[in-house]
């Protein structure tokens, strides 16, 4: 049975709106990251909801390849929008999203989150949770532009991009964040506060993706 027209291009308007609205998710996964702390995030929370959907839909095409492996009939995700209407809403979107949202939106988002760090300086807080969600929203394009490097391009390409998203994690952003607790450190010693702690800190960076075999390997045996 084939497919009507209208679904065809409402599923073709989803294809093509995938990058965009990952962009849109990226933004509330920074929201939420600053919402959860910034500098840590709760287990099932939304920064982690956001940034899964955030994967599924820059591998949408191949997630929906997966059903069509198994039988379900879908459209060819290479075809165009055949009604005016919505690929005149599809470009509106679009253009929204990348000229607005992007271009302007995020980076006042981001110079909030500074004023949010100044003032919680002020107060005498940690302003590190404002500055990190800060970075977070001011590096989104860069961000989706590398998980769309990561897409594996097979049927099984969503759990790929989770996992090449955590040797990313352990093997270059963990090790800068070791790097940083230690200058905190040495700060820290310098001005005769506690500083073991911001040590300790850095060699558990350092040591996650030991510490994940260790569990592994414990689990096999």
């Amino acid at each position: 049975m084939s497919i009507p027209p209208f679904l065809v291009s409402l599923l073709q308007l989803l294809f093509d709106l995938a990058v965009p609205a990952a962009m849109c998710t990226m933004l509330m996964a920074g929201l939420a990251l600053r919402q959860e702390g910034g500098v840590n995030f709760e287990v099932g929370g939304r920064f982690q909801r956001w940034m899964l959907w955030t994967v599924i839909f820059l591998t949408l095409p191949q997630f929906l390849a997966w059903f069509a492996k198994a039988g379900i009939n879908l459209p060819p995700q290479a075809g165009a929008v055949s009604s005016p209407w919505v690929a005149s809403m599809e470009q509106t979107v679009a253009d929204f999203i990348s000229q607005v949202v992007v271009a302007k939106l995020i980076p006042v988002l981001a110079a909030f989150f500074v004023l949010k760090a100044v003032l919680d300086g002020a107060q005498g807080h940690n302003p590190l949770g404002s500055i990190i969600a800060a970075i977070f929203m001011l590096s989104i394009s860069g961000t989706v532009q590398t998980m769309q490097g990561l897409n594996s391009g097979v049927t099984t390409a969503t759990a790929d991009m989770l996992r090449s998203l955590w040797s990313v994690l352990v093997g270059t952003i963990l090790p800068e964040a070791a790097g940083l607790a230690v200058v905190g450190a040495i700060i820290n010693y310098s001005r005769q506060r506690p500083f073991a702690r911001l040590v300790f800190t850095a060699l558990a960076f350092l040591s996650v993706s030991a510490i994940w075999k260790l569990v592994q390997a414990m689990v096999a045996g």
